[in-house]
């Protein structure tokens, strides 16, 4: 609990019996000053909070970052193993059948040309 936090309860609860005692003995000026006085605590306080939970939020975030930079590290890890994994099996593929791969290469780049320049009438 910081300073403004107590002091806007502390604040609040005296506006309280401020007013309580200008009801009790029929003031309207105590009832005024009450009121004022718990509305200013309130507000008081409810910044006392948010400053609070702010400081909290940027106390945290250090902690936040680390814990985001070593999930980040530990995806791309994976990502580059998969990636690997993937060529390697990949080249054994090229390796086992190379005439259906160069077929295929063939037809590829004969359909990339195609679709690039297309028909010549």
């Amino acid at each position: 609990m910081n300073k403004d936090e107590f002091q806007g309860g502390a604040r609040y609860v005296g506006g309280k019996i401020e007013k309580t005692v200008g009801d009790a003995v029929d003031s309207r000026d105590w009832q005024v000053d009450g009121v004022i006085d718990q509305v200013a605590g309130g507000a008081q306080h409810g910044y006392g909070r948010a400053k609070a939970i702010i400081g909290d939020a940027i106390d945290s975030a250090p902690e936040l970052a680390g814990e985001a930079r070593d999930r980040l590290k530990a995806a791309g890890e994976q990502a580059a193993d998969r990636a690997q994994r993937g060529g390697k099996v990949a080249a054994e593929a090229v390796r086992e059948t190379p005439v259906v791969w160069a077929l295929a290469a063939a037809l590829g780049g004969y359909a990339l040309a195609w679709f690039v320049h297309g028909r010549r009438d």
